[in-house]
């Protein structure tokens, strides 16, 4: 497989995958595993393509984001309720930023191993059947409007997606959904968590990955990018009408059977698995 075809090929399996339940570490995982890419360079080039998936959440959500931060900043009828969606997103994100940043090497040495991938995709896709079996009413229909408490707790389920295969954007609406959001506020919450976790995580990545970037590379990287922005564009604007009418039960039945499959295909021999 050329290296023009390896960059799309990934490019949109971390675009497809990182905001829906199913965990985009896995796949990118399975799909390296498939396809013969693995070492620095393929770690290096996770880093750029998620950037180029947290960048099309930017974009999307652009014009309020926007609005949002003139409210907060600029008094007016919808200050309060902008500061406290900005302060919600704080509190949910410092769980993770502190574990993160404490375990980020611990995690890479003991948890990057095909059979963590394969349990933690098995097991998140059962955690998905019992949230939708056993969920409450939503209480909070308004993503302006979630309690820092409840921001606290899902800042709290997100740290299981430091777990290879958890799967970040199923931690946290799934931890929605069972806090009582409604599904479309639980998902544009996590795609707003996504913005500063992602960032993040992506910068830390980047100070110890970015010494391993070749000239030769840069094209391969940019067409990587732009196939992960793309895909996840058009993800996230799907996922945002699915989940109006539709469950994330599908999400959990294929979970589990692509942990089966990961189990299988990351125990045959190939390429050394890389901390992503």
């Amino acid at each position: 497989m050329t290296d023009l075809l390896r960059a799309i090929v990934l490019g949109v399996t971390e675009g497809a995958t990182e905001f829906i339940p199913v965990s985009s570490t896995g796949h990118l995982i399975l799909a390296g595993r498939l396809i013969g890419f693995a070492g620095p360079q393929a770690a290096l080039f996770e880093i750029v393509i998620q950037l180029g998936a947290i960048l099309a959440v930017v974009w999307n959500y652009r014009t309020v984001l926007s609005r949002w931060v003139h409210q907060a900043v600029v008094a007016n009828e919808g200050t309060a309720a902008a500061r406290q969606l900005f302060l919600g997103l704080a509190i949910a994100f410092a769980p993770a930023a502190i574990v993160g940043i404490a375990a980020h090497r611990w995690i890479i040495a003991h948890l990057f191993a095909p059979v963590t991938v394969g349990v933690a995709l098995i097991l998140g896709g059962a955690g998905i059947l019992f949230v939708e079996r056993f969920k409450p009413e939503p209480r909070v229909g308004e993503v302006t409007r979630i309690p820092r408490r409840v921001a606290l707790a899902i800042g709290m389920v997100q740290l299981l997606s430091l777990i290879p295969g958890a799967s970040r954007s199923g931690a946290t609406i799934m931890g929605g959904l069972a806090l009582g959001i409604a599904r479309p506020q639980a998902t544009e919450f996590s795609f707003l968590l996504a913005i500063p976790v992602m960032f993040a995580a992506t910068g830390l990545a980047a100070l110890e990955q970015l010494s391993a970037i070749r000239r030769e590379d840069l094209w391969v990287f940019g067409v990587g990018f732009a196939a992960a922005f793309v895909s996840a564009l058009l993800v996230i604007r799907w996922l945002l009408r699915f989940v109006a009418q539709h469950s994330f039960v599908g999400f959990a039945w294929y979970r589990i059977a692509i942990g089966l499959v990961t189990l299988v295909v990351l125990g045959l021999p190939g390429p050394a698995l890389v901390a992503r």
